[in-house]
This record gives C-alpha cells, sequence and structure tokens, in this order.
C-alpha cells in the first residue's frame, strides 16, 4: 500500500468539498473511511467578513462531532487555523460580497486539511474560489 501523505489528505478534503448532494458526500466520506483517512463536509453562507467567525465554528465543531479531531485545543486549534489560512488564500476576491458552498476537512494521522469551495458574488454574479490549507497534529491526538 502506498504512503499517504499530505498532497492525498488535501485531494481528500477538496474532493469532500466538491461533493455535491449530501449522498454524494456520505459515498466519498465512505471510500475514504475505507483508506483510514477521516472526513467531514459542511455546507455555509452568507456575506463574507461577518461569517468568518461562523465558517471556523462550524468546521472546528464538525470535525469534532464526527471524530476527525479531539474536543481538546490541539483539535480545535489545528481545525480553526487551517480554515482561517484556507480563507485568507480567497479573502480578497470575497470581501465585501456574499458567499455560499462547502467546507472539506480530511485527516489521516497527523496530517489535516481544510479544503474550502464556494461562489462568490452579487445575484447570479458568481466568481468561484478555493482555498486549501494543512495543519499537523500529533497523531496520537482522536
Amino acid at each position: 500500500m502506498n504512503e499517504i501523505t499530505s498532497i492525498d489528505i488535501g485531494r481528500a478534503a477538496l474532493r469532500m468539498a466538491l461533493s455535491e448532494t449530501r449522498q454524494d458526500e456520505q459515498d466519498t466520506r465512505q471510500g475514504l473511511q475505507k483508506r483510514n483517512i477521516l472526513s467531514v463536509a459542511v455546507d455555509f453562507g452568507g456575506e463574507f467578513v461577518p461569517s468568518v467567525k461562523k465558517i471556523i465554528e462550524r468546521a472546528v465543531v464538525a470535525a469534532q462531532r464526527q471524530g476527525v479531531v479531539a474536543a481538546n485545543h490541539v483539535g480545535e486549534g489545528a481545525v480553526a487555523g487551517a480554515t482561517r489560512a484556507a480563507l485568507e488564500q480567497i479573502a480578497s476576491r470575497a470581501i465585501g460580497l456574499n458567499v455560499g458552498g462547502k467546507i472539506g476537512i480530511a485527516r489521516y494521522e497527523e496530517h489535516l486539511c481544510v479544503a474550502i469551495y464556494f461562489g462568490v458574488g452579487v445575484l447570479n454574479l458568481n466568481e468561484v474560489a478555493v482555498g486549501l490549507a494543512h495543519r499537523s497534529l500529533p497523531s496520537d491526538q482522536p
């Protein structure tokens, strides 16, 4: 079996963020689980700047509820930090506009990746943006 690396976990997080339906999300999650990759996805939307805190909170809560990270400062900090880093990559496109999309989170041992995929815009004049970030955390942390 090939070694799973951070780039593989980035792909897994992107797959979760790109899932179109709940069924697609569940199928993707089950496929990743067969490779011992933990994952979760969560939707979000709203005006970008006021939503940043809510997006980070949703990512942390989803990761904890699905057992991707432990409910402690190590797990919370890893998810919050990666989510913030992913948002920073696309903030210049989104400030002052509405956003809506999905956060994908994947973890394998010490590798944790957060991918954010969303539409940015006003009414139906949308741009598409993707942010992706990686964090490391001890593999002995659940």
